[in-house]
């Protein structure tokens, strides 16, 4: 491992715990037991080290799902894929994807450029997921585009703050997923 992946995971280990939102290099450099410099000096910038580290937690997120076992079929998949968001390292990563969405940084470059890239490993992620759980491999695409979106969205919900409707808001979306694994007029 290089002196520049070991930081790598140490600031992203520090951002899972702490948030992205008001980063800065050397609160963050004293937290990991380094200088700001050589944050600066292994990332060349803030950005780039920021960049690096949404790519890192997205990267533990798709470890995190393929290592989810199959369930039964696509609804029950996508259940059990929004009970993995609520906790542990795939809340944790998603959670630094919506912070650096929210604040604006997936649409300009550094940002652009590698999560686009890390976003295809993803949607990758989801689909092989998917298809273990029955999804047929020409519309597992369409069910990743509803469920990523639809589980993001559910995750971002400000109108409820309770688990019950959330869970049946899912099972909805788990339900139109299973319908398009279904179809067979396509």
């Amino acid at each position: 491992m290089t002196r520049r992946e070991e930081l790598l995971g140490q600031v992203t280990d520090h951002v899972l715990e702490h948030g992205l939102i008001g980063l800065t290099l050397r609160p963050v450099a004293t937290a990991i037991g380094t200088s700001d410099r050589m944050l600066i000096y292994h990332f060349g910038s803030r950005d780039e080290l920021v960049a690096a580290v949404v790519v890192e937690a997205s990267e533990r997120g798709i470890v995190a799902v393929r290592r989810l076992p199959a369930a039964a079929d696509v609804r029950s998949g996508v259940n059990r894929l929004w009970q993995a968001y609520q906790g542990g390292v795939l809340h944790d990563c998603l959670s630094v994807y919506c912070q650096a969405a929210a604040t604006g940084l997936i649409g300009i470059e550094p940002y652009l450029s590698t999560v686009r890239a890390s976003n295809g490993r993803w949607a990758a992620a989801l689909a092989e997921y998917l298809v273990a759980c029955g999804a047929p491999a020409d519309r597992v695409g369409r069910i990743v585009t509803l469920v990523d979106s639809g589980l993001y969205g559910f995750k971002l919900d400000l109108t409820t703050d309770r688990p019950d409707e959330l869970a049946r808001g899912v099972d909805d979306l788990a339900v139109a997923a299973q319908a398009i694994a279904d179809d067979t007029t396509r």
